[in-house]
């Protein structure tokens, strides 16, 4: 089996996760992800449809996709942020626990934030979704501690499909200066 991509080299929870976060992180079987938090694939469909993004330059791709994939994601304190990415599939995200804040940038530079939680009275979220195309991040605030979601990617999520923003100028050219500087630090580092 190749190297998972999203996991380079088998990273481990790091230790310094408080007790409660290291119970999660194992009894669910996560790992690292490159985006920020943990994950783990849960299921991937075995029914395949048409591949939506095949075109005559990717004639070669595979002319089939898995119809759906499903992870778990978790963000905690110690990795509280989920770097602005983005894939070609729509992804359902579904709440377990816990808070967060996510910001999505639409193919047109439009922003969006919002809060994911318990509290739909005031608008938090518990089912959300990402179109294809769309950048998001995410983070935890301390007082919001950890978050665990699950996300349906249709079609199933492939590796080829997800990219980080790739620089700071990018996200400038969509967003504009301003908008640039409030939110350049969901960017990958590296």
């Amino acid at each position: 089996m190749p190297a998972d991509p999203l996991n380079p080299g088998g990273l481990i929870p790091t230790p310094a996760e408080s007790s409660a976060s290291l119970s999660l992180i194992s009894s669910l079987k996560l790992i690292p992800h490159i985006e920020g938090g943990y994950f783990i694939e849960t299921d991937r469909s075995k029914d395949t449809i048409p591949n939506p993004f095949v075109t005559e330059l990717t004639a070669a791709s595979d002319p089939t996709r898995t119809f759906s994939t499903l992870i778990y994601y978790l963000l905690t304190p110690h990795t509280p942020i989920g770097r602005f990415h983005r894939n070609k599939s729509r992804t359902i995200h579904l709440l377990h626990k816990g808070r967060a804040t996510y910001v999505l940038i639409h193919p047109d530079g439009t922003v969006e934030t919002f809060v994911v939680g318990q509290n739909v009275a005031i608008g938090e979220k518990l089912q959300w979704i990402v179109e294809g195309g769309d950048y998001k991040a995410s983070f935890v605030r301390p007082e919001d501690g950890e978050c665990l979601i699950s996300e349906v990617v249709i079609p199933g999520f492939e590796y080829s499909d997800h990219n980080f923003m790739a620089s700071r100028e990018e996200l400038l050219s969509l967003v504009g200066e301003e908008i640039a500087k409030e939110w350049e630090w969901l960017l990958r580092k590296d």
